[in-house]
């Protein structure tokens, strides 16, 4: 946008607004009162009033009711024009019946505020933001050199040149209103060149029609006056957001500026060569449209001038081998390059390291409850499988996730609370936090001072940015989560824009198809359910989402309809304005810094899908008027995409890309499709240890051949120190990778998709022909059977798998287990003890015990790292009782002894090994048991059980610790 600076004659406009605002709203009641006086009868009037002669007087005092009502609508008008002017709320309300007279307020009020010492909060937060953000990037600053997106400026310095193009945008939008709206002849036709860029700054269809039709919005009438007309290098308009320079833009008949030409004749300041390129275009016109407007190019893109808000990206910013080409990332659209796995998926870092970190804890809990508590029949041992499209969600999440990435935001976000605390300062109020190669850059509400180090200034002084390295000395700090509400919009290029849902001064909106839309909702309230920056908060979703309640119960809610909404945000805000009141706090910033930061001023995230009617989106806009301080965010779908009290409007596309055009942005959105939203629930669903399955319990995936005839070709320990047994060590620097690799498939024996297994060996990224050359060499290691059949194969879904021939202890180990409690060793108990103590006799010790630091990172992902303990505990505990039956505690001690070892924190071995210690009658030795007990307790002591065990077995078992000392 470009600004325009106040000049002489903005004051003279604002004193004279002044002088008519005084002369309306105090003149015209101090003449009404001082000539006329009241003008309505002193008392109750009788029916002989009707039938008296109508006086001179009596039109009078008519007349005069009438102006004392105008003035009264008139004051009115200038009473919502300023509050929502002061506020920033966002869209003003209407009076009733206050058409011209509205207009008339919001003029005179803009002029005013124009120079007037509140401009600087003339508009809303975030749109004030953007609408300044272009100034912004042209200035020479370090924005550039830190290559942050610079969509967002300071709000102070720009927000009374804001009202001014404000001020002249309702003069524009008057005397449109005026004209009727319409295109006028085609004898009044007018052209409009496209400019090229000057600095970064860059033409856009949403700033031609602000400039020359004086409203943004009405960018859609050029769109559809040029969409598909060849343009004077031999390209279409296809999309309103893709325009070059050099481009002629037919105009409506109603535009006007001085960049305009009427028609090549009368425009002798333009040169011939463009005289006659307009003229060509003007020959093309409708007709040219209907003839060859359905082609392939013009039926690809019919969304984009359906009203999509699209704004063009600065070129600087835009891939350089193709600044005019964009591939289609939508919600049904997925790259090739993908290999069949969901794209939304994988273009979500964050959301993905969100679901993958729920999804791991959920196992684990699936597993501790199982163990603990034989939930489900002790089904949890071994998760099933996932196949199909869970199966290939749970690999996009592998594939996708960075939690390096979500572990270093969310220490970021702490650790410069934690330092502000230190220093007696108030958390800043936070509208967005970009993240671009890997440094980060909040953007603040308003100018807060000096950042605390190692935070720098960024672009200005509204921009706070940590860079990637400074970010990696922070340690965990014991502080609350200070921008809980942040989540991912989308990217542009190498920057991903964090939204402070919590923060924005009213509503954010969002319109475009409903299908759109709810994979934009589905993707925000995941990620708000699973992210790893925040400590508590409640998720409200009304209208979709009914599925989502598996991914984080604690947290999201669902309510029926917008008037239960409504209700229940009524008492929930008058509940924490008292609480902030109660408390002394201005907004739940403050509080979070204080002693309750840690019970307190959790966010509420409301996320309502469906459409709002006129009523509620009233009400919904005056709860959201004061939500910021609150800790209150609103985000509503809309189908117009006019939506009362909305501070940030944005819309998605069917091309997947999320623009908010007074913003100046224009994203690759953050999407959940239905599919993959099913999936993702699929999976959190099967975790779940109480949900009844038919499937047969603890199976292991992959069974091995214990007897004689099934010795393996090649056998690796993992167990313990990683040997393999029957394979050359492969020589050269590339011997570490091959046996990670191979360890990763072992521990996957159900297969591992290509782009899993290369995500996992090189985290940061590599090229498809470094990834086939290692899978070429692990072929060549690993060699094939007697029968020529390679041992590293495919499935039918393309994933790599390995030859029953390849096998590891841990199999075996899994085997010997499950063959003991659940084939021949339970007709059979002497084949059980065997089959047990060969299984006790393969621990060795944690999993890959010796692995190198740096490597086997993708482990973090596992929950081989719980199973393996209680899978030992569990062998212990049935070899334990095996002896038992005979009364052998001795044996019985020694097999607790040796899986407490590998599962030293398993409560149920030192149960049974109080039990067996007690039963051989040494009093001695169970006092040292309790007393090495009470030692690895700790501060926190010993368990209620393990307490009530030792009484039952040793009453005087404290008086014996005490006397050992």
């Amino acid at each position: 946008m470009r600004i325009r600076r106040r000049s002489f004659g903005d004051f003279v406009k604002a004193f004279l607004a002044f002088v008519a605002l005084a002369v309306l709203l105090v003149g015209v009641p101090g003449a009404l009162a001082t000539q006329i006086g009241w003008p309505l009868p002193n008392g109750v009037p009788s029916l002989d009033w009707l039938q008296q002669e109508i006086t001179v007087q009596t039109f009078l005092n008519i007349l005069t009711v009438v102006v004392w009502l105008a003035w009264a609508q008139f004051t009115a008008c200038v009473l919502v024009e300023m509050k929502a002017a002061l506020s920033g709320v966002g869209v003003p309300g209407r009076v009733p019946g206050a058409g011209p007279s509205q207009l008339l307020a919001r003029q005179l009020v803009a002029a005013l505020l124009l120079v007037g010492a509140t401009a600087a909060s003339f508009t809303p937060g975030l749109s004030q933001l953007g609408q300044s953000g272009y100034d912004a990037n042209q200035k020479p600053t370090v924005a550039a050199a830190q290559q942050t997106p610079g969509f967002f400026a300071q709000q102070q310095e720009q927000a009374a040149d804001t009202a001014a193009a404000l001020a002249d945008q309702a003069s524009h939008a008057a005397s449109h209103a005026d004209a009727g709206g319409s295109t006028a002849k085609q004898g009044d036709t007018k052209y409009y060149r496209i400019q090229p860029p000057e600095g970064r700054h860059h033409d856009s269809l949403w700033e031609i029609a602000e400039r020359h039709l004086g409203d943004g919005r009405r960018y859609k009438e050029i769109f559809e006056l040029n969409k598909d007309r060849i343009q004077p290098d031999g390209s279409k308009l296809s999309e309103a957001s893709l325009i070059r320079p050099g481009w002629i833009m037919e105009m409506p008949g109603d535009a006007r500026g001085g960049d305009l030409v009427e028609m090549p004749d009368a425009a002798p300041h333009v040169s011939p060569d463009v005289q006659q390129q307009i003229s060509d275009y003007a020959q093309t016109g409708d007709h040219a449209q209907g003839a060859g407007g359905s082609g392939a190019q013009g039926g690809g893109h019919e969304h984009a001038g359906g009203g999509a808000t699209q704004v063009s990206v600065p070129e600087q910013q835009r891939p350089a081998h193709d600044a005019g080409h964009q591939q289609a990332t939508g919600v049904d659209a997925e790259s090739d390059s993908s290999f069949g796995l969901p794209e939304a998926l994988l273009t979500a870092p964050l959301l993905a390291a969100g679901l993958l970190g729920a999804l791991g804890r959920r196992r684990r809990q699936a597993l501790w409850q199982s163990a603990f508590g034989a939930v489900g029949g002790r089904r949890g041992m071994e998760p099933p499988t996932p196949s199909g499209d869970a199966q290939d969600v749970q690999d996009a999440l592998l594939v996708g996730a960075d939690p390096e990435g979500v572990r270093l935001l969310d220490r970021s976000l702490r650790g410069l609370a934690a330092s502000l605390a230190e220093e007696s300062r108030a958390l800043p109020v936070v509208y967005a936090a970009w993240l671009s190669n890997g440094d980060l850059h909040l953007q603040l509400a308003q100018p807060a001072g000096k950042p605390p180090a190692p935070w720098q200034q960024g672009q200005d002084q509204t921009f706070w940015m940590l860079a990637r390295t400074d970010a990696e000395r922070y340690e965990d700090v014991d502080t609350a989560a200070p921008y809980p509400g942040l989540v991912s919009l989308g990217t542009m290029d190498d920057s991903r824009l964090l939204l402070n849902l919590e923060a924005v001064p009213g509503i954010v909106s969002l319109s475009g198809r409903e299908a759109d839309r709810a994979a934009v909702f589905a993707s925000v309230a995941a990620e708000l359910a699973t992210n790893g920056w925040s400590d508590r908060m409640t998720i409200t979703l009304v209208g979709f989402g009914q599925d989502l309640t598996p991914l984080a119960p604690n947290r999201i809610r669902h309510l029926e309809d917008v008037e239960a909404l409504v209700e229940t945000m009524e008492a929930e805000t008058r509940q924490r304005r008292g609480a902030l009141g109660a408390a002394g706090h201005d907004s739940v910033l403050t509080g979070r810094t204080g002693p309750a930061q840690h019970t307190r001023w959790a966010p509420h995230l409301v996320l309502l899908a469906a459409q709002p009617s006129a009523d509620d989106a009233v009400k919904l806009a005056e709860l959201a008027a004061d939500a910021g301080r609150l800790g209150i965010g609103y985000l509503v779908g809309t189908e117009t995409g006019d939506l009362p009290g909305a501070a940030w409007e944005m819309e998605i596309t069917g091309q997947g890309k999320l623009l908010a055009p007074l913003l100046g942005l224009e994203l690759d959105a953050q999407l959940l499709p239905v599919a993959q939203q099913r999936a993702v629930v699929e999976l959190f669903v099967e975790a779940d240890p109480e949900r009844e399955s038919d499937r047969p319990a603890n199976t292991p995936p992959f069974l091995v051949d214990i007897s004689e005839q099934g010795r393996p070709a090649v056998y690796a320990r993992l167990v313990g120190p990683y040997e393999i047994i029957g394979l050359d060590t492969p020589d050269g620097e590339r011997s570490a990778l091959l046996h990670e690799a191979l360890a990763l498939l072992l521990l996957h024996r159900e297969g591992v998709h290509p782009r899993v297994l290369s995500s996992a060996l090189w985290p940061r990224g590599v090229t498809d022909d470094v990834r086939d050359a290692l899978l070429d060499r692990l072929r060549d290691w690993l060699g094939a059977d007697p029968d020529g059949t390679p041992r590293l194969g495919r499935d039918a879904t393309g994933r790599l798998t390995l030859a029953k021939s390849v096998v590891s202890d841990l199999d075996v180990l899994r085997s010997l287990y499950h063959e003991a409690t659940q084939g021949k060793g339970v007709g059979s108990r002497a084949v059980r003890g065997r089959l047990l103590t060969d299984a006790l006799v393969l621990v060795r010790g944690p999993l890959l015990a010796d692995r190198p630091e740096g490597r086997y990172r993708w482990l973090t992902h596992e929950i081989v790292d719980a199973q393996l303990p209680l899978l030992v505990a569990d062998t212990g505990l049935a070899l334990c009782e095996f002896h038992m039956e005979k009364n052998r505690a001795e044996k019985a001690i020694e097999a607790l002894n040796a899986a407490l070892r590998t599962a030293p924190a398993d409560e149920r071995l030192w149960h049974e090994l109080l039990r067996a210690t007690h039963a051989t009658g040494d009093t001695s030795e169970l006092t040292a048991l309790a007393t090495d007990l009470i030692g690895r307790s700790g501060a926190r002591g010993l368990p209620p059980r393990t307490e009530a065990l030792l009484d039952e077995l040793l009453p005087t078992w404290r008086d014996a610790v005490a006397a050992v000392g």
